[in-house]
């Protein structure tokens, strides 16, 4: 049936013969069957289902002619679009090629690679791209890149085609040609490649690059003939490219010898053949520096015309293995710097003697601050002597006066050496923090203790003006000078409770990251901004009509000094009418480890026996008197060897000591070791007026505390 659908159509007068072949032989096979139809009514039938197939045969055909015509129909169009196709890229400018998925030629137009012949006819239908690239990469008219192969240049070219959606190349020919080969791949997986001559382009540009270079060469050359120095370049092959005038005018060559390719070491044979040129770098070196194979440090070197010419040398190395040499006329130079070095010479002469006089002025300061040092010892020692002792006498006396007036005279003098005492420390306090001698000793202090003995101090004084003061503690250890720092909230409380009428005095801390601001606010009558400066300096006080018995105007004067010796930042807050507020910030620090607390000293009981050593007859004299109303015998001595030699002829060992820092024959401290050398530990305090943060340290290393001078007559 498959063969017949596919037959040509024959003519009706075929058919019919070929139909009654057919009857005739199925007649025929009838007869010769024994049963069934007869021959005639199975022609019958047979007929018409030959009729019958031979209609549907009709109508296939039929069928099968139309599709023919509709397949030529289209493969005519076909054809047309090719041909139109193939018109449409042979009409582009650039070359055109269309490679399928499998990266097989489909078409190209006559364009496509028409600059290479020997590739042009090996292209045909059904090339592979890499065939098509290696058929380029041997090709005669390729010019490879230097160092290139042809099989290098292949395996990038096929590289870029996998890697990349889109690729551009350039591609160089024979004769100063080129031509840009782009890939561009299709959303199917086909490529297109397109072929364009930039031969006139790529030229172009090169005559602008040249115009430029030449243009650029006209502006380094102007430029090179109108610096001061003089300047040759040499390419890598050690021949001249590049100079200006000013370098055969420096080196008194003719301009003629400097010429375009001239030889490095020719130019410098005749440089060096010139006796009046000195040159301080051997000609060997400098030839060797030429000729290194290998990267050239920086040379300098100099060159010498007598002394009317003097020049400086320096070659260094160019990128491309090539190097520049230029010369500066440092004539000038080294004239000025002969007479800068002898206008030093005179100068330091005259330094020299104005540095002998500045050293015999600093010897007298020296010597005058010496004797202000020992001033500042002697009155902390010496003046407090006889004060603490008046006061001691005033002490004594006091309680056996009857009358009331006389007490009342001897409190008020009391209260007036309370106040010399006040002034005389301060003083005291002022030169040791002016004079630079005032030592700090920073450790861990408790703020809780500070503010305590803080309450205790003062609020005495705040009730008798009817002030309320109010301290708040805080359970945190800063890092300061105990001593400096408890001084400095003392003036400062001191101050706030003298010029507060009424109102209130509030003492407190607030932490501020990892430092902690002490403050004192209370509600006087606040500062002026004009005055907020001049409270710092000593002796000045905003109430001019205070008694000397309410301060010399020292306290702030010690504070802000004080501060600057601790590093602790000072702040005022101040407003008239409303109060003021004094502000010292001072680093944290982790608490301090408990000490053994020093031996007290025994309760003051009668038949207590205690030594004193005190080589000032008047404190020797008074402290006994007010020691002995309390009960206790006092042994009073001016040294160690007659405290030894009094307590071995009375075989007693005292039941505590008292002893001056300063005797006649020695220290306190060494006259306390040599009695517990003899007698074994006794509860002692050490009395001075020294605030020295050595002698604390000893003290404190000793096991003993120490009792400020002036001495108070309250027990301690």
């Amino acid at each position: 049936m498959s063969d017949r659908l596919i037959r040509p159509p024959e003519p009706p007068e075929d058919r019919e013969d070929r139909v009654h072949r057919i009857a005739t032989l199925l007649t025929g096979r009838g007869a010769s069957e024994p049963t069934g139809p007869s021959l005639t009514d199975r022609a019958v039938l047979l007929e018409d289902e030959v009729r019958a197939r031979t209609d549907e045969l009709e109508h296939a055909l039929d069928l099968l002619n139309e599709s023919n015509a509709r397949l030529a129909a289209a493969n005519r169009a076909t054809e047309a679009a090719r041909a139109d196709l193939a018109n449409a890229i042979e009409t582009l400018q650039e070359g055109f090629a269309l490679f399928d998925e499998a990266d097989h030629l489909v078409l190209c137009n006559s364009r496509f690679v028409m600059q290479m012949p020997d590739v042009r006819e090996q292209l045909w239908p059904g090339l592979s791209f890499q065939a098509y690239v290696e058929a380029v990469s041997r090709s005669r008219f390729l010019t490879l890149p230097d160092g290139d192969t042809a099989a290098d240049w292949a395996d990038r070219r096929i590289a870029r085609h996998r890697d990349n959606l889109h690729t551009v190349i350039n591609i160089s020919l024979l004769g100063h040609r080129w031509i840009q080969v782009s890939d561009h791949r299709t959303q199917d997986g086909k490529t297109v490649i397109l072929q364009t001559d930039i031969t006139d382009i790529m030229r172009s540009e090169r005559r602008e690059r040249s115009r430029m270079l030449d243009d650029q060469a006209r502006m380094v050359r102007a430029t090179l003939d109108h610096i001061n120095q003089g300047v040759c370049i040499f390419d890598p092959d050690q021949r001249l490219v590049g100079w200006n005038r000013k370098v055969g005018a420096m080196l008194s060559i003719p301009v003629a010898q400097f010429r375009l390719g001239a030889d490095f070491d020719r130019l410098f044979g005749q440089l060096a053949a010139d006796p009046a040129l000195q040159i301080d770098i051997a000609p060997e070196a400098l030839l060797t520096w030429v000729h290194r194979t290998d990267r050239r440090p920086p040379l300098r070197f100099g060159l010498r015309r007598g002394e009317a010419l003097v020049l400086e040398g320096l070659a260094e190395e160019m990128p491309d293995r090539g190097f520049v040499i230029s010369f500066s006329d440092v004539t000038a130079a080294r004239r000025a710097a002969g007479a800068l070095a002898e206008a030093k010479s005179h100068l330091e002469q005259r330094v020299l003697e104005r540095t002998l006089d500045l050293e015999d002025a600093l010897s007298v300061a020296e010597r005058a601050n010496a004797s202000k040092s020992r001033f500042v010892a002697a009155a902390s020692h010496d003046l407090l002597q006889p004060l603490s002792a008046a006061r001691l006498y005033v002490s004594s006396i006091v309680e056996d006066l009857a009358q009331p007036d006389h007490r009342e005279v001897l409190s008020r003098a009391e209260t007036a050496l309370e106040s010399v005492e006040g002034i005389l420390e301060a003083l005291l306090d002022i030169s040791t923090l002016d004079s630079g001698q005032a030592a700090i000793s920073p450790e861990p202090v408790g703020i809780r203790d500070l503010f305590a003995r803080l309450q205790s101090g003062f609020a005495p004084h705040a009730a008798l003006k009817g002030l309320d003061l109010r301290v708040m503690p805080r359970d945190l250890t800063v890092r300061t000078d105990p001593g400096y720092i408890r001084r400095i909230l003392q003036n400062l409380v001191s101050n706030a409770i003298r010029y507060t009428e009424t109102g209130r005095v509030l003492v407190g801390a607030r932490r501020q990251g990892a430092s902690l601001r002490l403050e004192v606010w209370d509600t006087g009558p606040g500062i002026a901004e004009e005055d907020q400066e001049a409270i710092f300096r000593e002796f000045h006080r905003l109430n001019a009509r205070a008694s000397a018995s309410e301060g010399m105007g020292l306290g702030l004067a010690i504070v802000e000094r004080a501060c600057a010796r601790l590093g602790h930042p000072l702040g005022l807050w101040s407003q008239p009418g409303r109060g003021s507020g004094f502000f010292v910030t001072v680093p944290l620090a982790e608490p301090a480890p408990v000490r053994p607390p020093a031996p007290p000293l025994p309760e003051a009981t009668p038949g207590l026996v205690a030594l004193l050593i005190e080589n000032d007859p008047e404190i020797r004299r008074a402290l006994p008197m007010l020691v002995r109303r309390w009960g206790v015998d006092v042994l009073d001595v001016a040294d160690a060897d007659e405290a030894l030699a009094l307590l071995a002829e009375i075989d007693l060992k005292p039941d505590a000591a008292l002893i001056d820092d300063r005797l006649g024959t020695g220290t306190g401290l060494a006259a306390l070791d040599r009695i517990e050398a003899r007698y074994g530990p006794i509860p002692t305090r050490i009395v001075s007026a020294s605030r020295s943060p050595d002698f604390a340290a000893a003290c404190r290393a000793r096991g003993v505390q120490i009792l400020p001078k002036p001495l108070s007559p309250e027990p301690d």
